[in-house]
């Protein structure tokens, strides 16, 4: 990595662990360029100002996310050719995931930015938006290959279920962070996979 590249993935990395820890707003510009060792200069060279950091920042854990999904849902695919069991062995492999991290996870950025976007301007706004309905349409897709094959037991709305992943994941965060029980969110999603299986899957219990 360039010594630019790694400068900035650097300033991304000291902000990130900050604004989990505190928040957005209580996180300033002076304190990450201290903890980096670097002049204001330097910081402007990499960002014009604090909404370009909380741009970057929020791509980065986007195109993160993206690639731990795509991962854990692929291998699901190449395990079985059945979309429902390939679906529940991707969220296995996701609360195995999630209940072996080294440390608790940290938290979710797209959460923080949620509850102080005011200190964003519309173009973070948004992005953040778009993030959570990338989440809808990835799960929706997912769901769609089953629903090709399974017919489930109740009539459900395609977007509310795919949105009911996202809720568990990011409500399993957010119960974790808070109770500083880590099993949380990976019990929460073997719960989803229960939920999953009875819906779609013809043999399984009432």
């Amino acid at each position: 990595m360039e010594k630019g590249q790694a400068t900035r993935e650097r300033l991304l990395d000291i902000t990130e662990s900050s604004v989990l820890k505190k928040g957005f707003g209580a996180t300033s510009i002076e304190e990450v360029i201290a903890e980096a060792g670097i002049t204001k200069s330097g910081f402007l060279y990499h960002f014009a100002n604090k909404n370009a950091l909380a741009r970057a920042l929020l791509l980065r854990y986007m195109a993160r996310e993206d690639s731990l999904l795509d991962d854990v849902f692929a291998r699901g695919r190449e395990l079985t050719e059945d979309p429902l069991q390939g679906f529940l062995v991707g969220l296995k492999l996701l609360a195995e995931i999630m209940e072996n991290l080294p440390q608790a996870h940290p938290g979710c950025l797209v959460a923080t930015y949620c509850y102080q976007e005011s200190l964003f301007d519309r173009d973070v706004r948004e992005l953040n938006r778009r993030i959570v309905l990338n989440w809808r349409v990835r799960f929706r897709g997912l769901l769609d290959s089953i629903y090709e094959h399974y017919e489930p037991r109740d009539a459900i709305d395609r977007d509310a279920l795919a949105d009911m992943v996202s809720t568990v994941i990011e409500g399993g965060l957010v119960l974790g962070r808070a109770t500083g029980e880590r099993a949380i969110l990976p019990h929460q999603l073997l719960l989803l996979r229960s939920y999953i299986k009875l819906l779609f899957e013809p043999g399984a219990s009432r």
